[in-house]
């Protein structure tokens, strides 16, 4: 009727829109931080392990008059130049294939990467090999496991880096199976944490090797 107001339309909110994540986060991690990181744990575990044998071989040699010190097996000395050289020939074999581009079909770079991992592993089996011939040489003096506190220390941090040692060559054989694969991915990755390890095993010989000249 005219001169009588209509009341305004109500007003109807717009329909709320279902939030959408950001393009390209997510909360699970990547393929490189879960290797990385499993590898900086061991190598974090595997430190606080020999760090407390040292601490109970220092404690143990000063705590009573039973130490017998003796002389190393020379033939450790050559293990560790034959470690030493598995490492560097593993980083070659690692900045080669590093350099290989993504999504490549030529297969000639994994052949030459191949070659330098197949020298490291042949080395690394040299390594443990020369680490079970020291154990004879120590034998043959009349030392062994339970001859004195100092030998038993020896053999069970000697023994101990062979183990971790042989768990490198594992993982470097599943790295070289991945390598062989002509049509999968480059295990970029797999190799790099691989590498990390394997160099870490070198510079705790090194420690191990100056602790034993030290205190046995």
């Amino acid at each position: 009727m005219p001169g009588i107001a209509t009341p305004p339309a109500p007003m109807v909110p717009p329909a709320a829109t279902p939030p959408t994540a950001a393009p390209g986060t997510t909360t699970e991690p990547s393929p490189r931080q879960s290797a990385q990181t499993g590898v900086w744990l061991a190598i974090g575990t595997i430190c606080m392990s020999f760090a407390a044998l040292t601490s109970a071989m220092v404690v143990r040699q000063g705590a009573a008059p039973d130490w017998r010190h003796f002389q190393l097996p020379p033939l450790l000395y050559l293990n560790t130049l034959v470690l030493l050289a598995s490492s560097g020939t593993l980083e070659w074999s690692r900045r080669r294939i590093a350099a290989v581009p993504v999504g490549t079909a030529s297969f000639a770079p994994r052949l030459e990467g191949l070659s330098g991992i197949y020298l490291t592993l042949a080395l690394g089996l040299l390594f443990v090999t020369g680490q079970v011939i020291a154990w004879r040489q120590l034998a043959a003096q009349g030392l062994f496991l339970a001859t004195a506190p100092s030998s038993a220390f020896f053999y069970v941090f000697t023994a101990l880096h062979g183990l971790h040692v042989v768990g490198g060559l594992v993982g470097l054989s599943y790295v070289v199976r991945r390598l062989r694969r002509i049509a999968g991915p480059v295990p970029r990755i797999a190799l790099r944490a691989a590498a990390l390890y394997w160099h870490f095993m070198g510079a705790l010989w090194l420690y191990l090797l100056v602790i034993l000249a030290t205190r046995v």
